[in-house]
Parts: structure tokens; sequence; C-alpha cells
């Protein structure tokens, strides 16, 4: 954890020193605030070589040993899921049979879009950024790797989905699903959310939710019969319990501010309704995840912008009250860090290269 601490705190102060080294586009507090580019390119860095040069955290070892052991043939490629990735590792086989290629060029690839679409896209850079790593997001990237790869590389895309290019979204989402097919769920969502918030629309998702966690079972029993003859099928026999109830607890509360500051929020930023209809899909997922955790994977694609979202409240405050916010939400969000990652699930960062 030494590791994970140290890239912790200094992400922070690197985003920091981007934000106020910042460029400022505008005059008045709705202005996109531009993170200085040097620094964002040395928190890239940072967060890129920590995990890309992990030999641990979830099912990393799963992987180096799938890309040692397995001959990636175009035959094997389409014979298994995901094709995209399997040409992946195809491509960086015929360079190295080391997998610590694979987990590094995953981990470039991942954070380059994670960051750079949060340079783009946040109010408070430094936030973000630390909502990202506290919130447990880092170390799931670490993790479910093929699916985390989708996720940023539809995240990348969101200036599509905020400008309503459905011809371009569709096309990152389907380069998306060619590394997770899961990815697939992103193109109902483009309808679903580009429409205002807090409408009857949202109480009918909320009310659904709490109708499916009282009849799970059927729910469940429904999807799994529907997915049975797909490469997902074998989630029917997924026992791992539900999600944490403090987990939804820290999913919902960027979307509680949200709805408490919402006439503000559209004020500063008026496409931010699809921002908030996103974060709500995640808290819904969530929620749902604490009956069966298979539905918090799917979280996996919202819980992004839930990190966007947290950097455009402090303003929603007054003047007088903003740090108080802003510290509050750290120290929060840094006690989960240690709750989630030391107490619950006792996270343990190996590298063959970086060693605290």
């Amino acid at each position: 954890m030494t590791v994970l601490w140290i890239t912790l705190f200094s992400v922070l102060l690197l985003g920091f020193c981007a934000r106020y080294t910042a460029h400022a586009n505008g005059s008045s507090i709705s202005t996109f605030i531009y993170p200085n580019k040097f620094f964002v390119f040395i928190i890239f860095l940072v967060l890129a070589l920590v995990s890309g040069l992990r030999n641990t955290i979830g099912d990393t070892y799963f992987y180096m040993h799938a890309y040692e052991t397995n001959d990636f043939t175009w035959k094997y490629i389409f014979e298994n899921k995901d094709p995209a990735f399997g040409i992946l590792q195809m491509v960086l086989k015929s360079f190295s049979n080391d997998p610590q290629i694979l987990i590094l060029v995953t981990a470039i690839v991942t954070n380059f879009f994670i960051v750079f679409s949060l340079f783009k896209h946040t109010k408070m850079f430094e936030l973000s950024l630390f909502v990202f790593i506290t919130s447990g997001l880092y170390t799931v990237s670490m993790n479910g790797i093929r699916q985390f790869l989708a996720a940023s590389i539809i995240l990348w895309g969101l200036k599509y989905l905020l400008n309503g290019d459905l011809k371009k979204y569709l096309i990152i989402i389907l380069i998306a699903s060619a590394f997770h097919q899961s990815a697939l769920i992103l193109i109902p969502v483009y309808f679903i959310v580009r429409r205002e918030a807090w409408t009857k629309v949202t109480v009918i998702l909320l009310t659904g939710t709490i109708l499916l966690v009282l009849g799970f079972n059927e729910f469940s029993e429904l999807v799994f019969k529907t997915i049975q003859d797909t490469q997902y099928g074998g989630y029917e026999n997924f026992a791992e319990g539900g999600a944490n109830k403090i987990r939804v607890v820290i999913e919902a509360i960027p979307l509680i501010l949200a709805f408490l500051g919402r006439d503000k929020l559209r004020r500063l930023w008026p496409k931010s309704d699809i921002i908030v209809n996103l974060a709500l899909i995640s808290v819904i997922f969530m929620i749902v995840a604490t009956q069966n955790w298979i539905f918090a994977r799917f979280n996996i694609y919202f819980s992004l912008y839930n990190i966007i979202l947290i950097s455009w409240l402090i303003p929603l405050f007054k003047e007088n009250n903003k740090k108080f916010v802003y510290y509050m939400l750290v120290v929060c969000y840094l006690i989960y860090f240690y709750y989630e990652h030391v107490l619950s699930l006792g996270i343990i960062y190996r590298s063959n290269y970086i060693n605290f």
C-alpha cells in the first residue's frame, strides 16, 4: 500500500500545481479551467507507470499467465471473446514474451484516456483525480483490465455524447466493445441520458430500482436467462455476494449534492444534466449490486462520470462554505480509501520495478 499512498498524495499535489498554473478560457464562474499540460502529463506518467509496472492486484496474475501461455493466432483470437484485446496481445507478443508489456501498455492507454478526459471536462482537476484514486476506481482499473480499458475509451468519446454526435459516439462504443462486449450497453444509454435531469424519468428510474431490489430473485433469473447463450452466461453462477452498502453512499454523495444545487449547476454548465443522468445510472447499478456484485461490473462504465460531476460541485456553494465542503469531501474520501483498501480488501501492491 505504500506505493499507492505515495501515488495518491503525489497526484493530489501535482493536480494542485496543474490547476493553480492553469489557463482559464473566459472570465465567468462557469469558465472551464484548463490545467497546466506539463503537470497533467506528469500525472499521467505517474498513474500509468504505477499501474503498468505492478504484478499484483485483482486478476493481474491471470492476465499475465494467459499472455505467457497462450498462442495468439488469428484462429484463437476469433474463437474467443473480445477480439481487439486478442489482437493487442498478438501484436505485443511479436515484440516480447514478457507479460509485463501487456500490463504496461493497457495501463498507459487506459490512464491516458482518463487523465486527458478529466483535463477537458472537469472544473477542479485535482479533486477529480483524488476521487478517482480514493473511490477505488484506479484500483479497479488494475483488476478488470479489459472492461476498464473499454470504459476509458468511451469516456474519451464524452464530447460526442455531450454534443449529440450519435454517429461518432457509436463508432467509439463499437471500438470499445471489441475490447469488452458489455460496452454495447452504452448504446441505449445514449438516448436515456440526453435529456433534462430530475424529471419524471428520474423518478421512474429510481422507483424501478427499488422494485428491482425488492424483487431481485425474479429479476436476476430473467437477466441470466436472457444472457445464458452469450459469453456472459457463466455469470449466473457468480457468487461473491452483494456490494458493500458504504459503496452506494460513496456513489450517491455527488448526485445528492448535484440535486441540491441543480439550478446553479445548469447555469454553470448547461450540459451538466447529461453527466448527472450518467451518475444517476451509476448509483442505480450500485444499488442493484448490493444484491449481487456482478451488477457492479456494469457500473465501471458510469462511475467515471461521478468524478467529473464532483469537480463541479464546489462552485455550487456560497463562497464562505466552499473550502469547508472541499476539505470535507477530501477527508471523507480519504477515510473511505483507508477503509476499503486497508481494512476491507487488504490491497497489496507489488512490482519488480517499484519498491518502497
